[in-house]
């Protein structure tokens, strides 16, 4: 039995907050215990760092032998604070299998949303030819993985589907009918097919990723404005994501869905090894300070790489500081540094903010980042 003390911890309400953990689980929360704890380890943060349910990054890629879109699950997870990794689409139905042996010593929790491609992304066109959707096949993976496959994933854009236009769409949909309403994510960017179109087929609950991009098809009209259609599917309970990724993610559109309320209920990387390596992504806790320099409190933040995502995915243990729930943990910093912020098309801005995670905490397993 292996005990974990976190004493004088803040929230991010700045308020007291001490946690014991046993057993891969959080044992008890308190805003400071009475009774002298007794643990294998404690970690004494002096009240100086804010404790948060375990950061979940809900759009990456981490299958480390794709070659297109791939990465390390720990080098985008424990080691930059998120304890839970969500790939989104790399691997289909022919590839899923070798992706989850490959993650098995992973210290990073890694589940997967299944590409309805068979090929996942060993090209850039996996929806191009519709026999790649195979729904028998998917059915026998949601069936031979249900504790690994937490959603199904359609990439509906241009370079992907070809000519197919929303088809692959329609597609996905019947097959998240068949298979108990599964979560679906869907990729959007330049058209065909119209983003109208792609939206006018999402249901509440569905998750759109990319949502503050900067293309033309994007949630903005020529006048800037966010298109009426766009409004329709987010009032009806379409959940958008931010997926930055290595073009998706524009701070002037990100501003004008701020300005008017049309809030993200996740935010996500859609990193890789290129833009972790080369931006400008980077990692999450950059992705967060971008958040931060438009206008968001980390209050607002918080939710959106925790409690959401956990929520979409039917992570039931995971995304609260909650007695009882799996010891995922992320402790942290909000350091005062001049940084430079660079968003998918060459704008900047610049911030005095830099989120700095100190320890990560997988599962019950402490991972000490340093400072």
């Amino acid at each position: 039995m292996t005990t974990i003390y976190i004493k004088d911890g803040r929230t991010i309400n700045d308020e007291s907050i001490e946690v014991l953990i046993q057993d891969k689980k959080i044992k008890k929360i308190a805003t400071k215990f009475q009774e002298d704890i007794v643990a294998d380890k404690t970690i004494d943060l002096k009240g100086e760092s804010i404790v948060s349910a375990g950061w979940i990054d809900g759009h990456t890629h981490c299958y480390d032998d794709m070659e297109l879109y791939g990465d390390d699950p720990d080098k985008i997870g424990y080691l930059t604070g998120v304890t839970t990794v969500i790939d989104a689409g790399t691997t289909g139905a022919d590839n899923v299998r070798d992706f989850y042996e490959a993650v098995q010593h992973s210290k990073t929790n890694v589940f997967s949303y299944l590409n309805i491609s068979r090929t996942g992304i060993v090209a850039q066109n996996e929806l191009s030819d519709l026999n790649n959707i195979n729904r028998n096949l998917i059915k026998e993976r949601l069936e031979e993985f249900p504790n690994f496959i937490v959603g199904l994933k359609a990439r509906i854009s241009q370079s992907v589907v070809d000519g197919n236009g929303v088809q692959p769409l329609i597609e996905a949909k019947k097959i998240q009918k068949e298979n108990n309403n599964i979560p679906l994510m869907v990729h959007i960017g330049s058209a065909p097919p119209n983003l109208k179109d792609v939206l006018e087929l999402l249901d509440k609950g569905d998750v759109l990723t990319h949502c503050y991009n900067g293309k033309t098809n994007g949630i903005l009209n020529k006048n800037g404005e966010i298109k009426e259609f766009v409004w329709d599917a987010y009032k009806r309970g379409v959940f958008f994501d931010v997926g930055h990724g290595t073009d998706s993610f524009n701070f002037k559109t990100a501003e004008v869905a701020k300005d008017n309320q049309l809030i993200s209920y996740t935010l996500s990387s859609d990193i890789y090894r290129r833009n972790r390596s080369k931006g400008p992504v980077y990692n999450i806790p950059t992705t967060i300070e971008k958040m931060l320099v438009l206008g968001y409190s980390m209050e607002e933040i918080l939710p959106m790489i925790t409690s959401h995502p956990a929520e979409i995915l039917n992570l039931t243990n995971k995304g609260k500081l909650i007695e009882g729930y799996d010891a995922d943990i992320t402790i942290f910093k909000m350091k005062k540094a001049e940084k430079e912020l660079v968003d998918s098309d060459g704008n900047t801005k610049n911030t005095n903010v830099m989120i700095q995670p100190i320890y990560t905490i997988v599962e019950g397993n402490l991972y000490n980042l340093g400072e």
